[in-house]
């Protein structure tokens, strides 16, 4: 039988991870792609569940989808974030489990059967679809998958004409790339997300060939040598479902790095986030643009 699949970060002590396991998740950078693997393959599965329910049954189909039957698996979430709901989402898909509690996760331990019921449905449900009214493709599980977020909105209503090399940090489905490259002025756009399924979104809605794009975790590895003109962001500030503003903090010195001297970023945050230090630390200077709906919204100078 093939190697073992891993889907996520494990906590260390909860489950046996095997060494040589092939990572799967669509939010570690370079991780094999769960929806292009050959079916009825893999060896074993070992998987931290997403939270949103929607989200974690179509990974969870695609990972069950490679598995040999026979396959032993350990599927792992939060109480809180989708471990009540863990037994009864692996029932429904025809997987008899153990259900165990362990420090505030829910682990349930079984065999992939030879018949799995229910997979088309949550595979369809959970898959990237178009949005024609935002004119963008979404998919359960990323930022503010269906509906535009305020916090960009708030960014899009001042966000003037930009020009030359501009950078879109944590891009996710490409709504303010798409709005940088209204201007002429732009000669390209580069945007980075740690999420690959929001770059393939992203690709969906952008045909312009000065658009490309980089799955990396820009927190961990920064953007790389090139010095943009412009950078624009609305950082995340949650991970694992836990508000960390450490990541938004980590963000804006990540953009400052990645600007040329005089460059300009763009950032859209939660009024309670307290960035400003960190921008007046990194910047020469940064202004208020606009406050709408909770947001706030500034441009900070090179």
């Amino acid at each position: 039988m093939s190697r073992s699949l891993i889907y996520g970060d494990i906590p260390v002590g909860l489950v046996e991870v095997p060494h040589d396991g092939v990572q799967v998740s669509p939010v570690h950078p370079g991780a094999a792609r769960l929806d292009a693997l050959k079916e009825g393959t893999y060896g074993g599965l070992v998987m931290r569940a997403p939270a949103n329910t929607i989200e974690r049954r179509h990974e969870i189909a695609l990972a069950l989808r490679a598995l040999a039957p026979g396959a032993p698996l350990t599927i792992l979430a939060p109480k809180d974030k989708g471990g009540t709901r863990l037994a009864k989402d692996l029932l429904a898909f025809g997987i008899m489990v153990s259900d165990q509690p362990k420090r505030h996760h829910r682990i349930c331990q079984g065999t992939r059967p030879e018949t799995l019921r229910h997979i088309d449905e949550a595979l369809a449900e959970g898959e990237l679809r178009p949005l024609p009214d935002l004119g963008i493709w979404g998919q359960p599980g990323l930022f503010s998958w269906d509906r535009m977020d305020a916090g960009t909105q708030a960014l899009l209503d001042v966000l003037p004409a930009l020009a030359g090399q501009i950078a879109d940090f944590g891009c996710g489905a490409g709504v303010l790339s798409r709005q940088v490259l209204q201007s002429a002025q732009v000669t390209a756009v580069t945007a980075f997300d740690l999420d690959r399924r929001a770059i393939a979104a992203a690709h969906k809605a952008i045909v312009d060939p000065r658009f490309s794009t980089v799955w990396v975790d820009l927190v961990a590895e920064g953007a790389g040598e090139q010095l943009f003109d412009a950078i624009v962001m609305n950082p995340p500030f949650h991970r694992a479902g836990i508000e960390d503003q450490g990541l938004g903090v980590a963000m804006i010195a990540r953009a400052a790095e990645a600007l040329r001297p005089g460059g300009a970023l763009w950032l859209t945050a939660n009024r309670h986030l307290p960035y400003e230090a960190a921008l007046k630390a990194r910047f020469a200077s940064f202004t208020l643009k606009n406050e709408a709906q909770g947001f706030k919204v500034y441009q900070a100078i090179r």
